[in-house]
């Protein structure tokens, strides 16, 4: 049985990962080799292209981090979840700037096979 909280958190922590080696690392131990991920302002496949988004979100809101949003829910190979991204120490105590939805499709080894994002709330 997977347990789909422990592979979003994994998930956040590859998008709060600011050493760009050590979130490579993360990438790659996450997601298949062909692994994608898509939503309104990317859509890329590969770990290189993955980090690169990750890496454009952290520079384009320097400061601050990713946190789930709520319960983690999945079934059979496919996992749907909330996430924030405030400021850094600010979790929980102020209203995230971003909040979007994810939902992940898992490979059989249990890695991402595709992330499929969806921006509920942007700066205006």
């Amino acid at each position: 049985m997977t347990d789909y909280t422990a592979v979003a958190e994994r998930y956040i922590a590859a998008w709060n990962e600011r050493d760009a080696e050590a979130r490579a690392k993360a990438v790659a131990e996450l997601w298949t080799e062909d692994g994608g991920y898509t939503d309104p302002l990317a859509a890329v496949t590969g770990h290189d292209g993955i980090a690169a988004v990750i890496a454009g979100a952290q520079e384009m809101f320097p400061g601050f981090v990713f946190t789930l949003g709520g319960p983690v829910d999945g079934h059979h190979d496919t996992a749907r979840f909330t996430w924030h991204l405030g400021p850094e120490g600010a979790e929980g105590a102020a209203e995230p700037v971003v909040i979007g939805f994810d939902v992940v499709a898992l490979a059989e080894d249990g890695r991402i096979r595709n992330v499929y994002g969806f921006l509920d709330k942007v700066p205006a």
